[in-house]
């Protein structure tokens, strides 16, 4: 591949990343927690951002209602059709109910089965654009995009006595580093240009052009993420010196101390990783599990960093319940006191990316990056030798299920972006779930707790490793 192609290959990984990351997970994360919120508190939520439909379109609407009340009944007799005919399968025998033509029956006892879904969703989508008055809500997943035009649009107040060069640059500071620190994570396997749409033989050296699924493909790829994400301390420092008022100040401190101290942490918890994949590559990471069959959570040292790293993730992060840097009741806001308009936003933009990236660090770390069970280059190879023929057809069902090689790559990608959404998930719930430390606890769990244990943890691994070897 030459320059050009090089550059091409980049730039367009680059802008997935972005459209993942920035335009798709950071906003879901604000509507989950705006909902969340708006659940504990009783509140109405992220439902006010709306698109109003026409008014003619919404009696359309409503006109045609009782019809669509029609197509659901349509859509269970479907459904119950589909259930008799399988019973009527097993009790009488698929030749009686099929006759020869078993697999036009059998398609068409799947279809039926997808339309019944398909109506019974139809009507609920219909009745919904109806009690709304035509208003589409979308579930309130246009809110996040209301918000980013709200901070736009806001007015971009900055204090009279201010550093405004320090308070102006420290929200870019923060944001930056953190959507360059997804440069190094793999997202899926090598790309084999040549191979795009056929079959790759699952073993072997592959003589073809390879494009690492990953923006730079570093050697000392684990040290760059934190060598770039330690940047982020800065933003949060200076921002709160820069704002010119004693809260903002305070909370400048805390969010560079609590930062410092969780990345040493942080640092320490994923020794054990380098001992046992040999290595500091994020993508040879993932394919050390994909190809050992183990998960790096399911090896005891690593169950035990992962426990380890996930306490320190969300306190990198300075989320609930290590917000002390922002502690409403103690400092008004911390250092995001003076800021608002967009530079706010990307403060807390910065924040929310900070959470996908360390999921995603999490996933390629101990959860197998873009492994999928049973997934090999060639396509999905399942447990032992068997092969089984669906009655009264030719269609065979074996062990192995050969996929091109445009589509092995789209479940990989598609599987990494499921477990970094659970991982996501699991934040989350642990915001909404524990009340906040005290900053002299938050600093005692750092230094007495997570890094005592990273510690113990680093010199169990480091025995296992040389009793295995």
């Amino acid at each position: 591949m030459d320059i050009s192609g090089h550059i091409l290959a980049a730039l367009l990984k680059i802008l997935f990343i972005i459209a993942v990351v920035v335009g798709a997970f950071a906003p879901m994360l604000v509507w989950a927690e705006r909902r969340q919120s708006a659940m504990i508190q009783d509140r109405v939520g992220p439902r006010r951002a709306h698109i109003p439909l026409p008014r003619g379109v919404v009696g359309l609407f409503r006109a045609s209602l009782k019809p669509m009340e029609a197509g659901v009944f349509l859509s269970f007799f479907a459904a119950g059709l589909a259930i008799l005919t399988l019973v009527l399968m097993g009790l009488f025998g698929i030749e009686t109910v099929a006759g020869q033509d078993a697999e036009t029956f059998y398609l068409a006892v799947i279809g039926f089965g997808i339309a019944g879904v398909l109506l019974r969703l139809g009507h609920k989508l219909h009745k919904g654009i109806v009690d709304s008055g035509g208003k589409l809500a979308l579930l309130g997943l246009l809110h996040p995009a209301a918000d980013a035009v709200k901070m736009i649009f806001k007015e971009d107040f900055t204090p009279p006595k201010a550093d405004k060069f320090l308070f102006s640059i420290a929200p870019i500071i923060t944001v930056i580093p953190a959507i360059i620190s997804f440069a190094v994570i793999p997202f899926a396997d090598t790309l084999y240009l040549e191979y795009w749409d056929q079959v790759v033989p699952r073993d072997g050296e592959i003589i073809a052009t390879a494009v690492p699924m990953q923006v730079a493909s570093l050697n000392v790829g684990i040290l760059f993420i934190f060598a770039a994400a330690g940047t982020g301390v800065i933003g949060a420092a200076v921002g709160g010196y820069a704002s010119d008022n004693k809260f903002s100040l305070m909370g400048g401190i805390r969010a560079a101390s609590q930062m410092v101290s969780y990345e040493v942490a942080l640092g320490l918890t994923i020794v054990p990783c380098f001992m046992i994949y040999d290595s500091l590559r994020l993508e040879d990471m993932a394919a050390w599990q994909h190809e050992h069959g183990w998960w790096g959570f399911f090896i005891p040292p690593l169950t035990i960093a992962s426990i380890l790293y996930l306490f320190a993730a969300i306190a990198e992060t300075k989320r609930i319940p290590f917000d002390v840097p922002e502690g409403e009741s103690e400092l008004v806001g911390g250092y995001l006191t003076e800021y608002s308009g967009m530079k706010f936003g990307m403060f807390f933009t910065g924040e929310f990316i900070e959470v996908v990236v360390l999921a995603a660090l999490a996933v390629v770390l101990f959860f197998g990056g873009w492994d999928v069970p049973f997934l090999y280059r060639s396509g999905f190879d399942l447990p032992g030798t068997w092969e089984l023929t669906v009655p009264m057809t030719e269609w065979v069902i074996t062990d192995q299920f050969l996929l091109q090689h445009w589509a092995v790559l789209l479940i990989q990608v598609l599987f990494f972006l499921f477990k970094v959404v659970v991982l996501m998930w699991l934040q989350l719930m642990i915001r909404w779930t524990l009340p906040r430390f005290r900053y002299d606890q938050l600093m005692q769990l750092c230094w007495k707790g997570l890094l005592p244990l990273s510690l113990i943890n680093i010199l169990v691994t480091g025995i296992l490793v040389l009793l295995w070897t």
